[in-house]
């Protein structure tokens, strides 16, 4: 199979100047016979959206927003939005796509809109490139994990035959020699599928560009070590902020615009935000909704009785809660189920309804057991996933043959435990422990399978054993003599909640309320003469679709960006009706000076105290002895602190306080500092001592943890600042 380059035959893939594989792959090896479809999931990355303008234009409709001035078309961003729908229905054979897999998509489709208008440029402007045999080696000759995934079926977590060795594993023959006449429709897959290993590869290079340029000095290092490790004495006076009362100080107009104009930068919003007063009319069901459950649960709990074991599962489904099966172990110190009488009951019977919290509880013993105290095992897990970065690793068909294959070898002894444990356990938490994490007890925080096997189980004794994780291969190394009690209970929860009858007529009342106080002064009055409780939520961004105690609220987001403040609506939400009134509009940018007065006031108080104090200081330090001295004549307290690391950022009986800290690491010993306007108040601060221990020779500890720190933080800091200049609108929350 020849690897000579052919660029100039090659296709185009997305942009003209980058070349696709397709046609080499195509010329060399061929092309695959059957794709399993478009990936859901596309270059995903993280802490790169921003929040737009909240003042919608006239393009509102045909827009979601803009990224660097690129404004980004509605109905093109719907298209690909229905495609991804659709792969994902194919790909789960499903025609319901809940909440969660809309937003994701839509989420991932922005992204990668932002990699093409933000990082796509930098990967130019940096020399970037992927090549064509870098390309055709991630994706046909050593396929990396995402091309794997993407040839895996999502139900059975196998790969496709088509592509597949006897034992389940890529077969890269097969995928190099799935060649030619590939359908037009599916070379959409495949490029797609390209595209974004290109896009991962760039990613990858750009991130190690930006490490590569990290570095951390022996100057730098040796000032970590101090910072790390000398303990100051320090003596310091201050007077706070707090100690004279803001009444006493007087602010004018002029005051404001000077400082407001001068730090204009202080009250700069990053992102836009909305916020919202409101007074909730909660749903709570009456008495007669109470009698109405409890009866359905009397009846519950009478049919329980009569079902036998093998019918309880579909019963609990069809009667509890979102169809929940709920079986649990518990023993005497454990049980849940307030009569003492469980304990000698026999199988079978049925306890309840009893009224606990938000629901009717009926209980059903299974089975009583008994189980050793405590016990110990190893295993071998033959898991789903990769420990190492949680990704689908086999299947569970996969799994089972080979935990069925491994349990012969050992059972025959042609090959030991241990060695299996050390080349194939998947547990990462035992494996270096020959497969055991000691004895433990019922407490053990294991899955149940996994423990009954020990418990339950006889010293000696090796079985496979199925959990969530996939298959263990489990030896009983040893069973304590004592042994107690366990009770097997079934659970089924009828949940309390309102009628049909008692949400309209709370509906009602919210709906009175709403209409007779639907403007901004009528709502704060009536709040006020009703005694009613009003909440707020602040920075509200346009993509919340939860607010705190506000669950499902995406509507009343919505209407907060598209209404004026002041206005007044009622909105239904699953467990409340709640009118909202939109008290506050915070735009993207410099804050008006009206919008921040009361910030803005504060400051300037605070400025003028400073300026106040500093006076006093400056006054009294010329004839001042010592720090002492200073402070009595200044009437206020000297104040020390023993043993203060420059890795703090409080100090003792002052709190949070970054200025003292920081100028007393570059502070010499008996040397008093400039008066100083800090995080608290105005005050000088004296080094009494150091220790100070001896700089080692070899910073290289020092050095590595420095640079993993900035290298840990490079990401979010350089995507941030990317973010930042790229003048981001986000509006995607409007395409649902």
């Amino acid at each position: 199979m020849s690897k000579e380059k052919n660029n100039q035959q090659a296709a185009p893939i997305i942009k003209k100047e980058h070349t696709s594989v397709l046609e080499k792959i195509r010329k060399r090896t061929g092309l695959l016979v059957g794709i399993v479809g478009l990936a859901l999931f596309i270059f995903i990355l993280e802490s790169l959206l921003g929040s737009g303008s909240s003042i919608f234009g006239g393009d509102e409709m045909s827009t979601l927003g803009s990224i660097n001035g690129k404004k980004i078309d509605r109905n093109e961003f719907i298209t690909r939005y229905e495609n991804q729908l659709n792969n994902y229905r194919q790909r789960n054979q499903k025609n319901d796509v809940d909440e969660g897999v809309r937003v994701s998509v839509i989420d991932n489709i922005w992204q990668q809109y932002v990699v093409d208008l933000v990082l796509k440029p930098q990967f130019d402007k940096a020399g970037l490139s992927v090549g064509d045999d870098e390309l055709y080696d991630r994706v046909v000759a050593n396929p990396v994990q995402y091309i794997i995934q993407q040839l895996t079926d999502q139900q059975s977590g196998k790969i496709n035959e088509q592509f597949a060795r006897p034992d389940g594993s890529m077969d890269l023959v097969k995928w190099k020699q799935a060649v030619q006449n590939l359908p037009a429709d599916q070379e959409v897959a495949l490029r797609s599928m390209e595209d974004n290993v290109k896009n991962t590869r760039y990613f990858e290079k750009y991130r190690m560009l930006i490490n590569k340029g990290l570095y951390i000095t022996k100057a730098e290092s040796k000032e970590l070590f101090k910072v790390q490790n000398n303990r100051m004495s320090i003596s310091f006076v201050l007077k706070r902020y707090d100690s004279v009362s803001d009444s006493a100080i007087k602010v004018t107009d002029s005051d404001l615009q000077k400082y407001y104009k001068e730090n204009s930068y202080q009250f700069t919003n990053p992102e836009t935000t909305r916020k919202i007063e409101y007074v909730a009319f909660n749903l709570m069901p009456s008495a007669e909704d109470l009698a109405a459950i409890e009866k359905d649960a009397q009846r519950v709990a009478q049919e329980f009785k009569n079902k036998n074991t093998s019918e309880d599962s579909v019963f609990m489904a069809q009667e509890s809660e979102n169809g929940n099966i709920l079986v649990q172990d518990f023993n005497k110190t454990s049980m849940i189920i307030r009569d003492s009488s469980v304990f000698t009951a026999a199988p079978g019977t049925v306890f309840g309804p009893y009224n606990e919290g938000a629901y009717f509880k009926i209980y059903k013993l299974v089975a009583t057991n008994s189980i050793a105290d405590s016990a110990e095992v190893r295993h071998i897990l033959v898991g789903l996933n990769d420990p190492q970065n949680n990704q689908p690793k086999r299947s569970k068909v996969q799994a089972k043959r080979e935990a069925d294959s491994l349990l012969v070898l050992i059972k025959n002894k042609t090959v030991t435990f241990d060695t299996l444990v050390k080349t194939f356990s998947d547990d990462i938490g035992s494996k270096e422990k020959g497969g055991s994490y000691g004895w433990w007890d019922e407490t053990a925080g294991w899955v149940e399978p996994f423990k009954n096997a020990g418990l339950m189980g006889t010293t000696g004794n090796i079985s496979v054993v199925e959990s969530t994780f996939g298959y263990h291969i489990i030896e009983v190394l040893g069973v304590s003599k004592t042994r107690h009690a366990s009770y097997k209970v079934a659970q089924i929860f009828k949940l309390i909640a309102p009628s049909d009858e008692t949400n309209q007529k709370t509906f009602a009342i919210a709906s009175q309320f709403a209409g007779e106080n639907n403007t901004a002064e009528l709502f704060d009055k009536a709040v006020e003469v009703q005694k009613l409780s009003k909440r707020v939520a602040d920075n509200i961004k346009e993509g919340d679709r939860q607010l705190p105690a506000l669950d499902q609220a995406k509507e009343l987001v919505r209407w907060a960006y598209t209404a004026e403040k002041g206005d007044v609506n009622i909105f239904t939400l699953p467990d409340k009706h709640v009118v909202a009134k939109l008290s506050g509009i915070k735009n993207k940018g410099v804050l008006p000076m009206e919008e921040v007065m009361d910030e803005l006031t504060q400051k300037v108080k605070q400025s003028k105290k400073a300026e106040l104090f500093t006076q006093e200081f400056k006054k009294e330090m010329p004839g001042s002895l010592n720090i002492s001295d200073l402070a009595a004549k200044l009437k206020l307290e000297l104040k020390k602190q023993e043993a203060l690391s420059g890795e703090t950022h409080n100090v003792e009986g002052v709190g949070h306080d970054d200025v003292l800290v920081g100028t007393a690491l570059g502070l010499k010993p008996n040397v008093l500092s400039n008066v100083l306007t800090t995080d608290n108040g105005v005050g000088v601060l004296i080094i009494n001592s150091i220790d100070a221990p001896s700089i080692p020779a070899d910073l290289m500890m020092q050095k590595s943890q420095a640079e993993q720190a900035v290298s840990a933080r490079s990401d979010y800091e350089v995507f941030n600042a990317l973010k930042e200049i790229s003048d981001i609108e986000d509006h995607k929350s409007r395409i649902d």
